[in-house]
């Protein structure tokens, strides 16, 4: 079943968002969704269920992307 990763960046303040990407993000966290809406969504949980939290909006912010993955086979 083909399907999407929701990915959040959580990239420093001092990191313009043009450039928020995997390799300049501080920390980077994924979970697989089943459909794009669930890219708008998952990330949510994700921070709600880490430390990530406490840095955002104190020196760091979140930045969200969705990407399709195809099921191996």
């Amino acid at each position: 079943m083909n399907g999407f990763l929701a990915i959040v960046l959580v990239c420093a303040a001092a990191v313009p968002v043009q450039e928020c990407d995997e390799a300049h993000a501080l920390d980077v966290r994924m979970t697989r969704v089943t459909n794009e809406l669930g890219c708008a969504l998952g990330w949510q949980e994700i921070v709600a269920r880490s430390g990530l939290r406490e840095d955002l909006g104190r020196g760091a912010y979140l930045k969200t992307a969705c990407r399709r993955v195809r099921a191996p086979g």
